[in-house]
């Protein structure tokens, strides 16, 4: 049957549709609140956290897979990685206005792996952020390499040579994929029926990727650089192993270089001996 399945490159490098979105304070407040996130301007709703950038872009994520790839193969994939590029911070009353398109895919032994981007602006045309979000089609090798990738973030594992500059302790509530689906607008049912989940070959309920990448967020803003989310140009990372209600994780995060006026940092994070975000890079200016 996958030998049938063919990727339509038509649909490269086309944008969907534009997607609009207006940033309220309860809507940003709602989602630090549901990441734990401590920073007070989060919680208070001022700024935007940074992976809260996703959530307006939602809508546009899956039409471009759906644009290029068979429809059969969509309950294969799973976000492997996620590269945010910030050109300033989402603020409420922000209206903006969102679209996305697949630039390029890749096969590999054990799957395909696929870059769609992401692009949000405010309705006067300013840029807000670009994403790269690579997605990966699980048992189904296309057997060939088309258009570009995501940009890379490989963690250097010379780093492992010193101790990491900070090192901070977080905890999954329970309840954590509730308030998360509830804030970010993912309802997918893995999050949150233990039935479905464990019919997918999952242990249980797993906690949104994106969800952990902004425990992460939060640790770096807090541990390195005093909170503040207006610095932070870039935030990339894989997904590597899924986190669960309970877990406790610890993010670890190494300085990699300065240079005219931004610092870059390495960052990962554990549960317990297991990876579950690794490759993290982080750029944040003076």
């Amino acid at each position: 049957m996958d030998d049938e399945l063919t990727f339509d490159d038509s649909g490269l490098d086309r944008w969907t549709d534009e997607v609009r979105f207006e940033v309220t304070r309860e809507r940003l407040a709602e989602y630090a609140a549901a990441t734990n996130d401590p920073i007070e301007a989060h919680r208070r709703g001022d700024v935007a956290p940074p992976v809260f950038a996703i959530v307006p872009v939602f809508e546009a994520l899956l039409t471009p897979a759906v644009d290029v790839m068979p429809v059969e193969l969509i309950p294969r994939i799973v976000h492997g990685e996620q590269d945010f590029h910030f050109h300033r911070p989402i603020f409420p009353g922000d209206r903006l206005v969102s679209r996305g398109k697949m630039v390029g895919y890749q096969g590999l032994e054990k799957g395909t792996r696929a870059a769609i981007l992401l692009e949000c602006r405010t309705e006067a045309g300013e840029l807000v952020n670009q994403q790269y979000v690579t997605a990966f089609v699980r048992g189904y090798t296309v057997g060939k390499s088309v258009g570009t990738l995501s940009p890379g973030h490989k963690f250097d594992e010379g780093l492992r040579m010193q101790p990491p500059a900070a090192t901070v302790a977080q905890h999954i509530d329970t309840d954590q994929t509730f308030r998360y689906a509830a804030a970010s607008g993912d309802p997918m049912p893995i999050h949150l029926d233990e039935d479905v989940a464990k019919s997918a070959g999952l242990p249980g309920i797993i906690a949104h990727g994106l969800c952990t990448m902004a425990f992460a967020s939060w640790a770096l803003l807090t541990a390195v650089d005093g909170a503040d989310v207006t610095r932070l140009k870039r935030l990339a990372a894989r997904f590597s192993t899924p986190v669960l209600p309970g877990d406790d994780l610890e993010t670890r995060i190494w300085t990699v270089l300065r240079d005219n006026g931004t610092t870059r940092y390495a960052f990962e994070t554990t549960r317990g001996e297991d990876f579950v975000i690794t490759d993290g890079l982080a750029e944040i200016t003076e």
